[in-house]
């Protein structure tokens, strides 16, 4: 079942959001209420403000609208777990599991590592998101806990001031032990380097370790895709590759001169 649908508090409503969905949706109360938990609530003032609605009883006022996203299955979702590496107070280092995402959409984060992570903390943190990892792919991403932190952090991964290595397992085996990928994406420059490190005639894979100087969409994916060489798991790209183990695609070290205190971070999953 899904819903999809925009509502205006007009006079004569009761003005509480709980009781105005009550009034207004055909689900139960408990439903509604573990839809505003989960994200999928959203509320937009007069002024066009729009964030999550997540309190049920909120104030609300006339002319206010709240748009409703349910889809009971994607609610229904139990996420994996994020492992915390390392809490650096302004900003934490987590582990993420394949299948969760980096940020959430509009029906719902509760399967999203910000809101997680949010949720992880007593008391809570504001949570900010710095980067992005695909959520078929694993391994290290970092939260900030403050504007201050999420802009400077930005900005290193903007510059390409934090290094990041990845491991991966693709499909064949490259016929250089090391190689740099050029290949435009989507008319954007795009610089990926990989070494390899193993290779396996049973059942026809390489292991290889892999850096970026820019994140474009896939860009790891859609690079070795396009030497003939697919990211095994992968549901996207390439022919071949496909594996009910998931995608081997993991963050496994990143290292940086930390922005606040100017010390040198380096995090490993090895």
């Amino acid at each position: 079942m899904q819903i999809d649908v925009v509502l205006e508090a007009e006079a004569g409503d009761r003005l509480i959001a709980i009781d105005f969905l009550v009034d207004n949706i055909d689900l139960s109360k408990s439903r509604l209420k573990d839809m505003m938990n989960k994200g999928a609530v959203w509320h937009i003032d007069g002024k066009g403000r729009r964030v999550r609605l997540r309190r049920a009883m909120s104030d609300l006022k006339v002319g206010d609208r709240l748009e409703i996203f349910y889809d009971d299955e994607l609610l229904a979702i139990k996420p994996p777990l994020p492992h915390l590496v390392a809490d650096l107070t302004h900003y934490s280092v987590w582990d993420k599991p394949a299948g969760l995402l980096s940020e959430g959409t509009d029906w719902g984060d509760h399967c999203a590592l910000p809101r997680l992570v949010e949720l992880y903390f007593k008391p809570r943190r504001e949570v900010f998101l710095v980067h992005r990892l695909d959520r078929e792919a694993s391994g290290l991403m970092m939260v900030a806990h403050s504007r201050k932190a999420a802009a400077l952090l930005s900005e290193r991964f903007a510059d390409g001031e934090i290094t990041k290595r990845y491991r991966v397992e693709v499909l064949g085996e490259p016929t250089e032990e090391e190689g740099v990928i050029n290949s435009p994406i989507e008319g954007k420059t795009a610089h990926t380097r990989y070494k390899k490190l193993k290779y396996d005639p049973h059942p026809n894979r390489s292991t290889l370790d892999v850096w970026i100087d820019s994140g474009r969409k896939h860009q790891i994916r859609r690079h070795l895709d396009s030497i003939g060489h697919p990211v095994i798991g992968d549901p996207r790209y390439g022919e071949g590759n496909k594996s009910h183990e998931g995608m081997k695609l993991k963050a496994v070290e990143m290292r940086f001169e930390c922005p606040i205190t100017h010390e040198t971070q380096h995090f490993t999953l090895l």
